[in-house]
């Protein structure tokens, strides 16, 4: 069912792409948040969609939050102040006591932060500039020498973690059943105000900003680190 799946993907991409005259096409892959995912064919020439100019410069970065700031952030969970717990069964009258201490106790005291950081510094890991906000973003690429570029967005709100989990069977889908023809270079930005992205200082980046810096990032040869 993968190999067929992915097969299927990898088909409607290439006729968007040479049907279009375009640069590639808007594909969503993120079920969570139904946000766009911009798809580029590598020998496509960027289109003018937005005066966006991207800074070549491509910097390494890992994840690497101090622990002063996560003893902080338990210790002010702690300190939450509760309200008194709900006169009636039902969530008639709001989220139930019960449920939102156990969700603050686990946040507070179960998650393990440093897990996560480790995953996600065990992937490659970017920032790069474009128009004069810092973009972070993940990049693997496929050990199949034809890999189709494939630039993947999560929702507001939201983050990277939500599609580290499809990293896997895009970029190897023979280790998933599926075939190398049907392998992606997978790209996977933060959003501008969202994880180790830059916070935009006036307002302005809405989706199709969003859209155009993401073509400026998956096109600009200079750069996508070890692009082919």
């Amino acid at each position: 069912m993968l190999e067929r799946y992915m097969s299927s993907i990898r088909r409607v991409l290439k006729t968007a792409t040479v049907s279009s005259g375009l640069m590639g096409m808007v594909f969503s892959v993120s079920a969570a948040s139904a946000q766009p995912a911009v798809v580029l064919d590598k020998q496509a020439t960027p289109a003018k969609v937005h005066e966006t100019i991207a800074d070549p410069a491509v910097r390494p970065f890992r994840v690497d939050i101090p622990e002063a700031a996560l003893v902080d952030l338990r210790r002010r969970i702690a300190a939450t102040r509760w309200p008194d717990k709900e006169t009636v069964a039902d969530q008639s009258q709001g989220a139930r006591l019960a449920k939102v201490q156990a969700l603050v106790q686990y946040w507070g005291t179960d998650y393990d932060w440093r897990r996560v950081e480790a995953s996600l510094n065990a992937l490659p890991q970017f920032v790069t500039t474009i128009d004069g906000l810092d973009i972070h973003f993940i990049h693997v690429r496929s050990r199949h020498p034809h890999a189709m570029p494939l630039l993947i967005t999560h929702g507001w709100p939201g983050s990277v973690l939500e599609l580290v989990k499809a990293i896997g069977p895009l970029t190897d889908p023979t280790a998933y059943g599926g075939r190398a023809e049907d392998a992606f270079d997978v790209i996977i930005p933060s959003m501008p105000g969202y994880g180790f992205s830059g916070k935009p200082t006036a307002p302005g980046w809405g989706p199709d900003r969003i859209a155009s810096a993401w073509a400026i990032r998956a096109t600009c040869p200079k750069a996508v680190t070890g692009a082919r």
